[in-house]
């Protein structure tokens, strides 16, 4: 996995102004935190940020954290975006170290095309959009491969069925379903109502019949 080396800043003011003002001049503020250190309070390059968490790697992207003299491995998480813009305004980094096994979620890549489910008016329903794996920082992958092509009506990929790179292994039941070929809904054909339907059966021209007198 690529690893992405950004300047950090510390200390950095404190405080949703101070906060505010170095996002208007391109900076995110965040904390770095783990392995029993105090949480230290960074600002980063906003543009560089952008370019290590857009790459295949994702959120899972290694960062390397240059704080003065220091250098801190980690990993981006407890992303913060802003309610409209959606744009970062606040990430926490957990440092990592090289030969810890770490959990991330990676998202589930679908290969080929169900051509048999598609040709039986059927459709793919994914039941699972990311799997949380465990792995060292470096062997996380960006995506696992789910290949849906062989798959007919009422077939089922489980967790079990996915293949994992080596080293990489996940805790989620094996029997979960990912990904299931289903039939497409029949239409419905609506019933007469039970007043409409006694009509239907008289005979043409036929009255209903009334109470018989006394």
């Amino acid at each position: 996995m690529a690893e992405f080396t950004i300047v950090a800043e510390s200390p950095r003011p404190i405080g949703s102004r101070a906060a505010g003002r170095l996002r208007a001049a391109g900076r995110i503020p965040g904390v770095i935190y783990g392995h029993g250190r105090d949480p230290l309070p960074i600002s980063v390059e906003g543009r560089a940020l952008r370019t290590a968490l857009t790459t295949s790697a994702g959120l899972n992207a290694l960062l390397a954290l240059q704080v003065g003299d220091e250098t801190h491995l980690t990993l981006a998480r407890e992303i913060q975006r802003h309610p409209v813009r959606s744009t970062v305004i606040h990430v926490d980094f957990l440092i990592v170290r090289r030969d810890e096994v770490v959990s991330a979620d990676v998202p589930i890549n679908f290969v080929g095309e169900a051509r048999k489910v598609a040709q039986a008016d059927g459709f793919i329903e994914q039941q699972l959009t990311s799997l949380t794996v465990h792995a060292t920082p470096a062997n996380i992958p960006s995506h696992v491969d789910v290949d849906i092509s062989e798959m007919e009506i009422g077939d089922t990929i489980r967790v079990s069925d996915i293949a994992l790179p080596s080293g990489v292994t996940t805790e989620l039941d094996p029997e979960e379903p990912v990904v299931i070929a289903a039939r497409g809904e029949a239409e419905e054909v609506a019933e007469p109502a039970e007043g409409d339907e006694a009509a239907a059966a008289a005979p043409e021209g036929a009255e209903a019949a009334g109470p018989t007198g006394g």
